[in-house]
């Protein structure tokens, strides 16, 4: 586990975030159902594929948001033939209003107050998708600790964050000298004020080992149907299909590490740390 100064244990709730909810509501403005909602990232696209030939019968997104991965899971994953109970948390009221007329089981409870614990008993689920949502929080070590509480023995959490030093990334702030994200960007300013915590493949890994799990694969999505390819699609053609051919050669040929947002997916374990290198797939 990871330990703290006594002084910071004492201080932490002062750190967490209020801004949550206020942030969200902002970026759902006029956004009524699912089909309104336009951005779609790889990591939604793949799954349900990163579950492969795993059993998941009782699955939660933590942070759900409208819905986009969650639609996928339930129309496509079907676990020895019959549909998973899928349970969608969120703090946003919108984003609760859209899952419910979608016919999804919600649920809404403060991931970063580590005052509380997960509304759940020990080892309820046995998958557990946690995407773009740490990056956000700050009192993650509550967080995982929950996570794994709340996970069966031998359960999986799919788990992502940006990857600050993925090509995507870095290229852009080694060249323009900017933060990550540009606050005078539109279409950035949601992340450069929601975003409190800064990962890279290495470091995301590492955390989460710390507190018991063991990293089994990581899952990298190719240009394909995310939002952001289908736009530079629509404005060159040629533009698009160099792109796709030089991720796919970026991640078959080379380390998880320069991946933007590689899916990781930890079992839990009984010891912390690593076990073994973990399978790289491509999909």
């Amino acid at each position: 586990m990871l330990h703290y100064p006594a002084r910071i244990e004492a201080r932490r709730a002062e750190y967490m975030r209020k801004d949550t909810v206020p942030l969200e509501e902002i970026r759902l403005e006029g956004i009524d159902s699912i089909e309104d909602y336009q951005a779609f990232h790889e990591r939604h696209r793949i799954f349900p594929a990163v579950f492969e030939d795993r059993i998941h019968r009782e699955i939660i997104d933590v942070a759900a948001g409208v819905g986009v991965l969650a639609k996928r899971v339930m129309e496509r994953y079907s676990p020895a033939g019959k549909p998973p109970h899928l349970i969608c948390n969120d703090s946003s009221p919108s984003a609760l209003r859209i899952l419910k007329g979608m016919g999804i089981e919600t649920t809404s409870f403060d991931l970063d107050d580590e005052t509380i614990q997960y509304p759940f008993p020990n080892g309820t689920f046995d998958a557990i998708i946690a995407l773009a949502t740490i990056e956000h929080l700050i009192n993650t070590e509550h967080f995982i600790t929950e996570l794994r509480r709340i996970l069966k023995d031998d359960g999986r959490l799919y788990i992502s964050a940006p990857n600050y030093v993925g090509l995507l990334y870095l290229l852009p702030f080694l060249w323009t000298g900017r933060s990550f994200h540009n606050p005078m960007d539109e279409n950035e300013r949601y992340e450069f004020y929601a975003h409190v915590r800064y990962f890279t493949y290495r470091t995301l890994r590492e955390v989460v080992t710390s507190f018991g799990f063991a990293l089994e694969a990581v899952y990298l999505g190719l240009p394909q149907e995310g939002s952001r390819y289908r736009k530079l699609l629509a404005r060159s053609k040629m533009a698009g299909i160099t792109y796709r051919a030089f991720m796919k050669l970026l991640y078959t040929c080379f380390s998880p590490r320069w991946a933007s947002e590689p899916v990781l997916c930890f079992r839990k374990s009984e010891k912390s740390g690593e076990a073994g290198k973990p399978r790289k797939i491509v999909l």
